[in-house]
């Protein structure tokens, strides 16, 4: 069952953040510090009431948490870009003990789905060069790369 996130799912979210700050703190060591999560417990609780920024989560019979999806509503309009809405993933984990059941995808289905069910006409997100399961995984469902970031790292 996917739902939106409350704030009963705050423990097991910052549990699964700090997976996936591992697996950047792997990657990066230099920009990611270990042991670290990306939010606090308050943090979350001001991300879950926000209309702007919705979470969903993935729960299994019991409503366990297995997976999240942070998401970001963005809209913008100027003199050079286009009017466009768009939803920007921040953030999509699944549980390590739980891969391979394709929460992901699930995730990924329904973000997409309410991205179009509110006039989005995209969904961007971020991948860490490094992260070759994760840009494998996005470039599967279909996402293409759309700009890349560059760094000169002193």
């Amino acid at each position: 069952m996917i739902r939106k996130a409350e704030n009963r799912d705050i423990p097991a979210i910052l549990k699964l953040l700090k997976q996936v700050e591992a697996v950047h703190h792997a990657i990066r060591p230099d920009v990611f510090k270990p042991n670290a999560a990306k939010y606090s417990a308050a943090e979350l609780e001001q991300i879950l009431r926000d209309e702007k920024t919705p979470v969903f989560v993935y729960t299994d019979a019991e409503d366990a948490v297995q997976g999240y999806v942070f998401c970001i509503l963005h809209m913008w309009e100027s003199a050079l870009l286009q009017k466009r809405k768009s939803v920007y993933i921040d953030d999509l984990c699944v549980d390590e003990a739980c891969r391979g059941k394709h929460i992901g995808t699930a995730l990924y289905a329904y973000v997409k789905d309410f991205a179009k069910s509110i006039g989005a006409d995209s969904l961007t997100l971020n991948v860490w060069e490094g992260n070759d399961s994760a840009k494998a995984f996005y470039e599967h469902l279909g996402m293409s790369v759309q700009r890349t970031t560059m760094e000169d790292k002193f």
